[in-house]
């Protein structure tokens, strides 16, 4: 009988609250299992060694960037479907990937292959941090700010603006070398080999600040996934944090894709799978369930590439395909976006 009586908290019934505090252990042993599967597995020195702790040491960086993307992804996502009112769109209709694609393009088409240095390091990173932030800046305030202000039309101005973009990397990449090109083909291929470890104190204190932001906002995000008309009759300033969570999403989208390339299918792919394990509304829980189910889909598909098929830079193509077919059965199920 007390699974069945309602609470008055983020579960209706006891028995969905323990569902979920089920799931959350589960997968934390995953990631626990999956972490030290990226630490330890085909170790070539004898386990417990200071070889063995060294190359370990080596290792960590990748676990550190799988958890950077992990929650940067899952929480970006989910908040960004939250804001907008839909469960089918994601961050990256918005041109941060396109934006990505063509700083990196430009780069390589006028400085040639010297190109591909000068998007490296932490001041490019920086750099192309801040430009997605002020892309989506002025995007967000001109289009949610006006008089007029409307998400859809937000969303269409974003896929236009994206379109463009990718336009115009396909034109330059179209006048590229071969060897310039695999140059480029490289970094737009998202790809924990592709993350520099110099980045994580840029990266860390961001997602940290963005992701906290957000958490200690949840309450407002639960108000805001009522619809537009429930949160202002509850008395939520609808605009103005609907515009703060869409920048926080600005900066862990600007995060995940400068660290490691485009991964457009991969938020889509953690918050279907969170919505369906968390069977709550608040936020907050959905924010730590994204975080823990992207750490062991991404740092699971890393592990047993790597050491199994022996192509862990096709961890982003795989995650991809996948989260893309998914994207697709669920919208056929739904029958609308």
């Amino acid at each position: 009988m007390a699974d069945t009586v309602a609470l008055s908290g983020a579960f209706p019934t006891a028995l969905r609250a323990r569902r979920y505090a089920l799931t959350v252990a589960v997968l934390v042993v995953l990631a626990v299992v999956v972490a030290v599967g990226i630490l330890a597995w085909d170790n070539p020195a004898p386990a417990g060694s200071a070889g063995f702790w060294r190359i370990a040491q080596l290792r960590v960086t990748s676990v550190v960037v799988i958890a950077i993307v992990a929650v940067c992804q899952g929480i970006a996502t989910i908040t960004f479907q939250t804001v907008t009112g839909n469960r089918i769109v994601t961050p990256s209709i918005m041109g941060f990937e396109s934006l990505y694609t063509a700083i990196s393009t430009a780069a390589i088409f006028f400085f040639r292959a010297a190109g591909a240095l000068l998007v490296q390091g932490t001041g490019p990173y920086l750099l192309q941090i801040l430009a997605m932030l002020a892309f989506s800046g002025v995007l967000y305030g001109w289009l949610l700010s006006g008089r007029y202000a409307n998400v859809q039309i937000m969303l269409l101005v974003g896929i236009i603006l994206g379109g463009a973009l990718a336009a115009f990397s396909t034109f330059l990449q179209r006048m590229l070398t071969p060897t310039e090109f695999d140059l480029l083909t490289a970094r737009l291929i998202g790809s924990v080999a592709n993350a520099d470890g110099t980045h994580l104190p840029i990266a860390i204190p961001l997602v940290v600040v963005a992701g906290g932001l957000l958490m200690w906002g949840g309450g407002r995000l639960n108000v805001l996934s009522l619809g537009r008309e429930v949160a202002l009759s509850l008395g939520s300033s609808q605009r103005r944090d609907s515009i703060l969570a869409l920048l926080m999403v600005s900066i862990l989208m600007a995060v995940s894709t400068s660290l490691i390339g485009p991964m457009t299918f991969f938020g889509f792919l953690v918050a279907l799978l969170t919505y369906q394990l968390a069977d709550t509304f608040d936020h907050r829980r959905m924010f730590a369930l994204a975080a823990l189910v992207g750490f062991v889909v991404l740092g699971g598909a890393y592990v047993v590439l790597k050491h199994v098929f022996y192509a862990a830079g096709s961890v982003g193509v795989i995650v991809e395909i996948v989260g893309g077919t998914l994207f697709l059965i669920h919208l056929l199920r739904k029958g609308r976006l």
